[in-house]
């Protein structure tokens, strides 16, 4: 009874696939084109997205996944830094959403928008090298560092285990 009740005012309440809707949200902002994602799943732990075509198809469009789920030791100044990342089948980033963190604000923050917009369809195999083709947006070098180094080895350890390799060459 009570859990019923707790159902029926949104207490408990989850989304599509048993996904929170706060993260049913930045999933959606990372693949807008997206009918359904996946639980989180696999390893490394992740979410897939999913588009579905005129008779019902389902074709995968990319994966997400939290960076702290997927490089668990890297750290900013004040701790974790929770970012939730976007990489469709090319191995390019379609976005960042920055979630849980204790880094300072203003000046030295990671929530300038700046930050998060300089990696969508940044490619998994580009340097990520902070000064060189990532912009320091705040003077907040040790959080700018470690999320840097976060997203690249997030990223590109997903990209490893789940993609396709890029087909070589023919001479």
């Amino acid at each position: 009874m009570v859990a019923a009740l707790l159902l029926g005012s949104g207490g408990l309440a989850v989304g599509q696939a048993g996904i929170e809707p706060s993260v049913l949200d930045k999933l959606k902002r990372l693949f807008p084109a997206a009918t359904t994602f996946s639980p989180k799943e696999g390893e490394p732990l992740h979410f897939t997205a999913y588009a579905a075509d005129a008779r019902g198809a389902r074709s995968v469009l990319g994966y997400a996944f939290w960076t702290t789920e997927v490089v668990p030791l890297e750290r900013g100044y004040g701790g974790p830094i929770v970012m939730l990342v976007g990489l469709d089948l090319k191995g390019v980033i379609s976005g960042i959403v920055i979630g849980d963190h204790r880094e300072p604000y203003g000046n030295f923050s990671i929530d300038m928008p700046q930050f998060a917009a300089q990696f969508r369809n940044k490619d998994v195999r580009d340097p990520f090298k902070l000064g060189e083709d990532i912009d320091a947006v705040s003077r907040a070098t040790i959080t700018m560092s470690s999320a840097v180094r976060s997203i690249r080895n997030a990223a590109r350890r997903v990209a490893r285990t789940l993609l396709t390799p890029p087909a070589a060459a023919k001479p």
